[in-house]
């Protein structure tokens, strides 16, 4: 009767039900607080309060929406589906199809690793650079789960295990932190060679998800893709050196200041000014954006309320001491249920980053006194604290790829992205972790 495997059991199962996931987010919160042993009151209270730590994400992405819009709108995006059209041909072959399919998968990838690690934009880039795709890929036939288990693994493999940019942070500032303050003698060199044998799990669900699971072709409605992202017949090379423009100072102002908002809003406004978006256009294309965006947002709200239901009934703390403390001197079945409850604890909460500082704490003495290696700790820590960041409904991890997949709303959030990107990651990370922490 733990408050958070109730708050977290019953969020998932109303999810899969499709239910919406803000209504399930509402309900398992209230649900968590109720075990927990808070007041009806207390919970809608503490939910309530918990609402404004998602209102700043969800104002990026709302601004992100409006620049995106403007982007489409330029035509620089029809410029970039043509040259991959292009590389078609009007009789492509099969070999030709794939080629192309292989340039165009790779091509996210390598984005989605640089968001983390080279130019540290986040998911910033997936409103922007997968709608004007949607309809090469429909004509491809590519399966959009596929892409979702690509963008997912460039979101989240590379911050656990490349220290730079993101993963800079999550390794040492956060796991390595962790560990040394609780007592483990590493080196921050250590942690990439202790956290590559998880990541190798990683990479063996997407091979799977590749070139196994989504292969076959999945086929989408054109005329909804059109409709939410229109074929401009005629490009206006002004407009083109606009968006250029625009997206380089949004990019800049955003690595400067660490604000999406403030990026967005200058993106928007040098479109406006350029001529792109017609000054009596401005609402229209502002409000089409915040709508495209609008679901994400208000999973973030939600999603930080349930957080704070989580905190207030301590159900997280207690969760991890009554694992602890049952486990006996067993190593196997120690780091098996360690990964478990870290599994659980960032499906609910939603954030790898905040999920590390709860478990280290018990998690490490507790890994001490089993004998278990500072490397096998570190594999345990990170794994822990990572599992769940992809496959979870609230998560950066998964919201992301659905903000960009479902622009015509062809592509589910639960059963397209979050089910998918579970199955391939979660379950090979378990296994790989639990792998890494008996041989390390």
């Amino acid at each position: 009767m733990n408050p958070v495997v109730i708050a977290v059991g019953l969020m998932l199962v109303l999810s899969l039900l499709r239910i919406n996931v803000v209504v399930s987010l509402a309900l398992g919160a209230i649900a968590g607080g109720l075990v927990g042993g808070l007041s009806l009151t207390d919970t809608l209270t503490t939910f309530s309060g918990g609402l404004g730590g998602g209102a700043e994400i969800a104002l990026s992405y709302a601004m992100l929406g409006a620049f995106a819009v403007a982007i489409s709108r330029s035509g620089i995006t029809d410029l970039l589906a043509r040259k991959v059209i292009s590389q078609l041909g009007k009789d492509a072959s099969s070999t030709r199809i794939m080629w192309v399919k292989t340039l165009l998968l790779c091509s996210v990838l390598a984005v989605a690793i640089s968001s983390q690690n080279l130019i540290p934009v986040h998911i910033a880039f997936i409103p922007i650079l997968i709608p004007p795709l949607l309809h090469v890929m429909a004509q491809m036939q590519i399966d959009r789960r596929q892409v979702a288990c690509v963008i997912t693994f460039g979101l989240t493999a590379t911050y656990m295990v490349l220290p730079v940019g993101f993963g800079g942070i999550f390794l040492n500032n956060i796991l390595a932190k962790n560990l040394i303050d609780n007592g483990v003698p590493i080196t921050t060199s250590q942690i990439p060679l202790a956290m590559a044998i998880p990541v190798a799990g990683m990479l063996l669900g997407l091979l799977i998800a590749v070139f196994i699971s989504y292969r076959k072709p999945r086929q989408y409605d054109l005329a909804k893709i059109l409709d939410a992202e229109p074929e401009t017949v005629e490009l206006n090379l002004t407009h083109i050196w606009v968006a250029l423009l625009a997206i380089g100072v949004a990019l800049g102002l955003q690595l400067m200041t660490n604000s999406i908002v403030l990026g967005a809003l200058a993106g928007f406004v040098i479109f406006t000014c350029g001529g792109v978006i017609k000054f009596r256009e401005s609402q229209d294309a502002f409000t089409q954006g915040v709508r495209m965006m609008s679901l994400i947002g208000f999973i973030m709200i939600s999603a930080a309320g349930f957080a704070a239901v989580m905190k207030a009934t301590h159900g997280v703390d207690t969760l991890v001491q009554v694992v602890a403390s049952g486990i006996g001197q067993n190593k196997g079945i120690a780091a098996f249920l360690m990964l478990l409850v870290g599994l659980l604890i960032t499906m609910g909460i939603g954030s790898s980053f905040s999920t590390v500082p709860i478990i280290a704490t018990i998690y490490v003495p507790l890994c001490l006194q089993l004998g278990f290696s500072p490397m096998a700790i570190i594999a345990l820590v990170g794994t822990a604290g990572a599992l769940g960041d992809a496959g979870s409904p609230a998560s950066d991890s998964t919201l992301g790829p659905t903000s960009g997949l479902n622009a015509d709303g062809q592509h589910d959030h639960i059963w397209d992205s979050v089910v998918p990107t579970f199955i391939h990651y979660n379950i090979p990370l378990v296994i790989f972790g639990w792998i890494a922490a008996m041989v390390l």
